[in-house]
């Protein structure tokens, strides 16, 4: 595998008390390498250090250790040139409000010392469906559409690593499907995005790769595929049609509980690759076999944030 595109080491943030005490640490010896062209997201709770992660990277943030290396380059001693190569769309709205959407966007342009390009301007607030306002000012736009000005304006300098902190946040669904599209657009172009959300179904819709971080930590980070196939499961409902003392020994052979009142087996087994659906057939022609009739049989597969919550909850179990 070629060079990561971003590269993290032992990074830390401890914020200075403000009585007695330690300190606050808001990012807890993080290693993470991002890979260019890919999607990366990072999942965590409110207060798991996204943010701080983001500002380290984005220069907001001074790190209290580490080192981050961005294009080859170590952004403590040559920040200015590979920061101009990365953008970013910030939860907060940090923007004049007076101002123009065009201007706003240009002045985004020349901030990392690209030349003035109105064609690279039109191009994006077409992209984005705010060519129609771009005379119009910020304040005067609603909520979704200061979003896309964030986005316009993080793109207007062309960046090659792009942080998305919660891009969706606040805006309706179809603006939301409407901005995961652009943002599979900029991957076909080449751009490397960071993503971090709360709406897991984005993740699991766009990245190649998702990160778990919790109190600072990151927890995990594999493919968002080989982790659906090793920590998901496959549940199945069985309502009986009678009820059952005891289940026979050929049915007790599969992961299977029999509920309170003998009427609804429950199986949960599988890892997320199709396993699990091919034994609940299994069991279901066992069941036939032993003369076991059922009205109804409801088949669930772990979403993305099945994962997400129940592997928060066993860090939350292990730390206690």
């Amino acid at each position: 595998m070629s060079e990561p595109i971003l590269s993290i080491r032992g990074l830390t943030k401890t914020y200075a008390p403000k009585g007695p005490g330690s300190g606050t640490r808001a990012l807890d010896a993080v290693d993470l390498d991002i890979h260019k062209g890919e999607i990366f997201a990072l999942l965590g709770p409110n207060g798991a250090g996204k943010t701080t992660l983001i500002g380290a990277v984005c220069g907001l943030v001074r790190p209290s250790s580490g080192t981050i290396t961005a294009f080859g380059q170590d952004l403590a001693r040559d920040w200015r040139r590979a920061r101009a190569r990365i953008g970013l769309v910030p939860q907060e709205l940090a923007t004049d409000m007076f101002e123009s959407v065009w201007s706003a966007v240009a002045y985004s342009q020349g901030l990392f010392g690209k030349p003035y390009n109105a064609a690279r301007l039109d191009e994006i607030l077409t992209s984005l469906s705010l060519y129609d306002k771009r005379h119009a000012q910020i304040r005067t736009l609603s909520g979704g559409m200061k979003r896309r000005v964030l986005i316009a304006k993080a793109l207007a300098h062309e960046p090659e690593l792009l942080f998305l902190d919660e891009p969706t946040a606040g805006v309706d669904v179809e603006l939301r499907k409407g901005m995961w599209q652009q943002i599979a657009a900029l991957k076909q172009r080449g751009v490397t995005i960071i993503l971090t959300t709360h709406y897991i179904v984005e993740a699991e819709e766009m990245a190649d790769r998702v990160g778990v971080i919790r109190s600072g930590r990151i927890v995990m980070v594999d493919e968002k595929r080989a982790m659906m196939e090793r920590l998901g499961t496959t549940e199945a409902v069985i309502e009986l049609a009678a009820p059952l003392a005891a289940l026979p020994p050929a049915i007790a052979a599969f992961p299977v509980e029999l509920g309170k009142g003998g009427t609804r087996l429950t199986y949960r087994g599988g890892n997320g690759d199709g396993a699990g659906r091919a034994e609940i057939a299994r069991l279901t022609q066992a069941l036939a076999h032993a003369g076991i009739a059922f009205s109804s049989l409801d088949i669930h597969d772990s979403s993305l944030e099945d994962i997400f919550v129940g592997l928060l909850g066993t860090q939350a179990e292990a730390a206690a």
